[in-house]
């Protein structure tokens, strides 16, 4: 007799969030998109197809209202997350460390990484056109496998390499930030909006 356990489960948190406004949102982030100078230029140095806040901004909340009350909405998501992982805090709760605005325009991609220094991570998604880039997350065992042979391509979800999520407009996805992820080419012909984030002690 054999019994196969699943142990080390990695989980992705995905809700449609409710009571803000796209449209506000959208707004918002096009404004400081066209109005800030510093980001604009790190996008160009850094060959950036669109626009981010990541290295310019680090007061979105403070300095626009629609983003400030996503920011409440956030708090909430985070917590109901950390209590899906089980996260012994203790009198403790995790705070937003940063956030920042995505303008990914046609083409434009986002390389694999990870966010060191936090504790969970996500994006919510203002505007995903059709043809818009989902998320690609990446086994964070993928480094230790060494001579495992390639997944079938009739895998479950689970047991696969790499899995693609398409998010749409008003949606929040959320995992633990040591999961490595990437944007893969926007094939939309207009810019996809997000607003990223990371949340630490």
């Amino acid at each position: 007799m054999s019994d196969v356990q699943t142990l080390f489960v990695t989980k992705l948190y995905r809700a449609a969030v409710e009571g803000l406004s796209n449209e506000d949102l959208l707004r918002s982030c096009m404004s400081i998109a066209a109005d800030d100078a510093a980001g604009q230029k790190w996008c160009e140095e850094k060959g950036y197809r669109g626009y981010t806040s990541y290295a310019s901004l680090n007061d979105l909340p403070k300095r626009d209202p629609s983003i400030g009350a996503l920011k409440a909405v956030l708090d909430k998501h985070v917590a109901k997350f950390v209590g899906e992982l089980h996260l012994d805090l203790g009198v403790r709760k995790l705070k937003l460390d940063s956030l920042w605005i995505n303008v990914l325009e046609p083409g434009g991609a986002h390389s694999g990484h990870i966010h060191p220094h936090s504790v969970l991570s996500g994006t919510y998604y203002v505007d995903v056109p059709p043809g818009a880039s989902a998320l690609k997350l990446e086994d964070p065992r993928l480094p230790l496998m060494m001579a495992a042979p390639a997944r079938s391509e009739d895998a479950p979800e689970a047991e696969r390499t790499f899995v693609y999520v398409t998010p749409c407009a008003g949606d929040v996805l959320m995992w633990e930030s040591f999961v490595r992820h990437e944007v893969p080419a926007n094939g939309a012909k207009r810019a996809r909006v997000s607003i990223s984030f990371n949340y630490s002690l």
